[in-house]
C-alpha cells in the first residue's frame, strides 16, 4: 500500500509539471506566491481583451494598451467603468457632490450611470462618489500648510450617501503645502474599507512655495509611487481588491517622469484629464496630456457649468468619449 501510495504521488506530480509547462497561462491565470501568501491572480486572458478594447486603436503602432503588471483578483478596471460625482459637502461651487441635495444628486448620478451602460454595453458602470477630503486653501491656517481637512464627520456622511446606491467613494487630496507622505496615512481608517478609493491632484501641490491658485502645481513619480506603495500595502494586509489611485492632470508639469511610475497589483492607476472648455479643447488636452503620456488606465472629467460656457455647446456624450484612443474607464462629472 505504501509503495502504491509513492507511485501515485510521484505520477500525480509528474503529470502537474507536464500541465505546467503544456498549458503555463492557466496556471497563470489562477494564483502566484508572494510573502508566503497565495494570492488569486485576475484572468490575464479576459484583461488582455478588454485592454486591447479600451485602446480603441485607429492607427498602428500605437501607445495603448500601456505595458503594466496584471492585477490581482477583484480589480474594478478595466472591466467595469467607474462613473463618479465629484465636489466638497461643504461647498456648492466645487462640483456637483455639493452643489445638489443628497436624494437629487444621487438620482443624477444614476441617470449619468444608466447612460455609459446604454453607450458600452459590454462594460458596467459603477456609480461613485469623489469627494474632496484634503481642500487646498487660500489661508495658511495655524500650521502654515494652505490647506484644510475635512472631520470624520463629512466623510462618514459620504459613505452613508454612497451606501445607498451601492457606490464606490474616492477620498482626494489636495496638498497645498503639505505632502503625500504627511496626508495618506492620515486617511487610513477609510482606505481600509474595500470601497474606498484615493485621487491626488497635482495643481494643488505647491512645492514652489506659492500658495494654491496662484500657479498650477505638480507630483513627481516618486510621489505617485509612495501613495500606490502605501494604497498596496493596505490592500495585503487587509485582504483587500486592489485599489484605485486617480491622478488629476491637465497640463504635462503637472505629473513630471510618468514612465517611473510603477502600478502594481494592489493599486490601479488612472491618469485623469481635467481639464474644462469646449470639446476639440478638452481632446487636444486629452491627447497632449494623457495619451502621450501612458501608465496605466486612463479618465475624463467633466463640468456641468464650465464645458458649455461658450454659445452652441453641449457637454460631450458618452458615444463621443468612446471614440478616444484610448476609452476613459473612469469618468468624472463636476
Amino acid at each position: 500500500m505504501k509503495i502504491y501510495f509513492i507511485r501515485f504521488f510521484l505520477v500525480a506530480i509528474l503529470s502537474a509539471s507536464v500541465l505546467f509547462f503544456i498549458f503555463p497561462e492557466f496556471f497563470a491565470n489562477i494564483f502566484y506566491k508572494k510573502d508566503a501568501f497565495i494570492v488569486p491572480l485576475v484572468d490575464t486572458i479576459a484583461y488582455d481583451k478588454k485592454m486591447e478594447q479600451l485602446a480603441n486603436n485607429k492607427f498602428l503602432p500605437s501607445l495603448w494598451p500601456a505595458s503594466t503588471v496584471y492585477p490581482n483578483a477583484g480589480a474594478i478596471l478595466p472591466f467595469k467603468r467607474v462613473v463618479a460625482y465629484y465636489g466638497n459637502l461643504y461647498s456648492t461651487q466645487m462640483g456637483v457632490l455639493g452643489e445638489y441635495g443628497e436624494e437629487e444628486m444621487l438620482a443624477k448620478l444614476n441617470e449619468e450611470v444608466k447612460k455609459w451602460e446604454v453607450a458600452d454595453p459590454d462594460t458596467p458602470a459603477v456609480p461613485a462618489l469623489h469627494y474632496i477630503a484634503v481642500v487646498a486653501q487660500g489661508l495658511a491656517g495655524k500650521d502654515g500648510k494652505y490647506r484644510l481637512r475635512m472631520p470624520d464627520s463629512e466623510i462618514d456622511k459620504v459613505l452613508r450617501m454612497a451606501a445607498k446606491i451601492n457606490a464606490i467613494i474616492f477620498l482626494d487630496i489636495q496638498v497645498g503645502f503639505s505632502d503625500l507622505q504627511t496626508e495618506v496615512p492620515l486617511l487610513e481608517k477609510y482606505l481600509k474599507l474595500p470601497n474606498v478609493h484615493l485621487g491626488v491632484d497635482p495643481e494643488f501641490s505647491m512645492k514652489n512655495g506659492i500658495r494654491p491658485g496662484k500657479v498650477v502645481g505638480t507630483f513627481d513619480a516618486g510621489d505617485i509611487n509612495f501613495t500606490a506603495d502605501y494604497l498596496a500595502k493596505i490592500a495585503k494586509e487587509n485582504n483587500l481588491p486592489p485599489k484605485i489611485l486617480v491622478i488629476h492632470r491637465y497640463t504635462q508639469k503637472m505629473l513630471t517622469n510618468y514612465n517611473q511610475i510603477k502600478p502594481l497589483p494592489e493599486a490601479q492607476i488612472v491618469i485623469n484629464m481635467d481639464g474644462f472648455g469646449v470639446a476639440a479643447k478638452k481632446i487636444s488636452t486629452y491627447n497632449s496630456s494623457v495619451y502621450k503620456e501612458p501608465v496605466q488606465f486612463t479618465g475624463f472629467k467633466l463640468f456641468y457649468s464650465n464645458d458649455i460656457k461658450e454659445p452652441n455647446t453641449a457637454l460631450m456624450t458618452p458615444e463621443e468619449l468612446l471614440q478616444l484612443s484610448p476609452q476613459p474607464i473612469y469618468i468624472q462629472y463636476q
